[in-house]
């Protein structure tokens, strides 16, 4: 089974990757600024637990940027290694179908804690903002199904 949820990991590794690879792309084709989402959400952590360390504002707010970043590469690795435990227990469910809920459930993974502390509030979304949440999250679930299946 361990072997199962490790090939998940390397598969959500992989589909990390190209959320990131979709995001930067959108980034760079519309010319829109980075999601300040991640940082704001490890501040009020730091806001409700303690500040982080450090000698002046800007070097606290490079280690949010950081940490916001880890928080996402972690959310899309541990996704994948539920989707390598889901895939390997529901051997008939179809492909797309799982490709799909792991996209969804990362975006879930990497919403809800921002919806939990209030950082943002998707009701409030625009269609736009939805699309462009929803793409690189859907890269994410074909990347994670194809590099699984591939190990395999």
């Amino acid at each position: 089974m361990i072997h199962h949820l490790l090939r998940g990991a390397l598969a959500g590794a992989a589909g990390t990757t190209a959320l990131n690879a979709a995001t930067y792309l959108d980034m760079a084709l519309r010319a829109r600024p980075a999601s300040t989402s991640p940082e704001r959400t490890v501040q009020e952590v730091e806001r409700r637990t303690r500040p982080l360390p450090g000698a002046d504002e800007s070097r606290a707010g490079n280690r949010r940027s950081g940490l916001g970043a880890l928080l996402g590469i972690g959310a899309g690795v541990g996704v994948g290694s539920v989707y390598g435990w889901v895939r390997t227990s529901a051997p008939r469910v179809p492909l797309p179908l799982l490709a799909a809920g792991a996209g969804l459930a990362a975006n879930a993974g990497s919403t809800a804690p921002m919806v939990a502390l209030d950082v943002t509030d998707p009701r409030q979304w625009t269609a736009e903002s939805w699309l462009m949440d929803l793409v690189p999250h859907l890269a994410y679930g074909a990347v994670t199904a194809a590099t699984f299946e591939a190990f395999r």
